[in-house]
């Protein structure tokens, strides 16, 4: 028998960013190259906490020189080239890839249907059909718009009246589309009147979507294994993938060295291992907590020993770092994690704390790496001036 080939770490960690388009320095992109871009990262996660600027619009900043917010929402509502939905979170996706949403909503509408209900959620099942019409009628809806006399149940994330429960479980069914969002809420519309006709036309087989899905998302993650193929997207089983990856003979398995030079099983293209892997810049990017390369932690520690957990619902008192700290990345390495915020009534971009990785010491040019840095989040964050705590390099 063949061995495996092996990938060792280093080729490993920049194989991996160059599919998610961090190997290059940030280039000029037209709304067109925005839009490729999206497609070759997949998807972009949506999140509403803006200490500088929102998730989806951090990990575009990340890739794109002079990357405004306002030309994502071109290709959302006027072009319709990005419709929003469900991936492993709230994305935004191509939309020329909505047929294969729309089948995983169909066959996952009765599943989502049961889960909520044993959430304790009530009565949206009764209402979809009155509340199709009265969007039908009236146009796009928000959800304070609907239902404002019902009575909501009890507990935090979960406390959504029937018309909000309603509105939400017919979008993830497939049955609704996000038109926009306005203040970050959801503006809801019939899925006809969102998505272009040439994509909203019948969905594929459910074994169509398997294939695209795991194909597709190997494509992106460069080696996997089914579980991760199968995570990627959200649309299929970790047995669906697996039972794709046998029935390929195209595929061939690989050996990948970790960080901690423990070698892991993957799957991989046939001509993986003699790809050429890019040199990245050695500048260093400050990555939003859910940028596409950091998404599957279990994976990032592996590859580039670095655990990271976001603390935004970890009480205060017992943060290690805090609320929303950003990775850094620097070249092929993350070197550690930022706490910054732009202040814009003071008009400040604030640091007030820096962690290093082990083995990684703040040098006269690694300082300088991150104060052009800091300077390019300022310009975009639209501030004034960068300032440092006291004590903001932590030990």
């Amino acid at each position: 028998m063949n061995a495996r080939p092996l990938i060792d770490n280093a080729r490993a960690r920049r194989l991996f960013l160059g599919r998610h388009a961090l190997a290059e320095a940030p280039s000029r992109r037209d709304d067109a190259a925005l839009l490729a871009l999206i497609e070759r990262l997949g998807f972009v996660q949506v999140d509403s906490i803006r200490t500088v600027e929102r998730a989806h619009h951090m990990i575009l900043h990340a890739r794109t020189a002079g990357y405004r917010p306002e030309r994502l929402a071109r290709l959302i509502e006027r072009d319709r080239a990005l419709f929003e939905h469900w991936t492993h979170d709230a994305a935004v996706i191509p939309t020329r890839f909505y047929p294969f949403w729309r089948r995983a909503a169909a066959d996952g509408a009765e599943r989502l249907a049961e889960r909520w209900h044993g959430y304790g959620r009530t009565g949206f099942r009764e209402q979809a059909e009155a509340v199709l019409a009265e969007i039908a009628r009236r146009g796009p809806v928000m959800a304070r718009e609907m239902g404002e006399d019902e009575p909501r149940s009890s507990g935090g994330w979960w406390e959504w009246n029937p018309s909000k429960a309603t509105l939400e479980w017919l979008w993830r069914a497939g049955k609704l589309a996000v038109a926009r969002r306005e203040g970050f809420q959801k503006v809801y519309d019939l899925v006809e009147r969102v998505i272009p006709h040439d994509h909203s036309a019948d969905p594929p087989h459910r074994a169509e979507l398997v294939d695209w899905a795991c194909a597709a998302a190997l494509d992106r993650l460069g080696f996997a294994t089914p579980g991760e193929v199968a995570a990627f997207w959200g649309l299929v089983t970790p047995e669906e993938a697996k039972d794709w990856a046998r029935m390929r003979n195209d595929l061939i398995e690989v050996e990948v060295e970790g960080a901690d030079g423990a070698r892991r099983v993957h799957l991989a293209r046939p001509d993986l291992p003699e790809e050429p892997p890019p040199d990245p810049p050695g500048r260093i990017r400050a990555l939003s907590p859910f940028d596409p390369a950091l998404r599957d932690r279990k994976r990032a520690e592996r590859l580039f020993g670095f655990s990271y957990r976001i603390e935004v619902f970890v009480p205060a008192p017992k943060r290690k770092y805090g609320y929303y700290v950003f990775p850094l990345m620097e070249g092929d390495r993350m070197i550690g994690r930022i706490d910054m915020k732009a202040e814009r009534e003071a008009d400040s971009l604030t640091v007030s704390g820096l962690w290093l990785e082990p083995g990684v010491r703040l040098s006269a040019g690694r300082m300088a790496r991150l104060e052009a840095e800091l300077e390019r989040q300022r310009r975009f964050a639209g501030v004034g001036r960068v300032a440092f705590a006291e004590g903001w390099v932590k030990p």
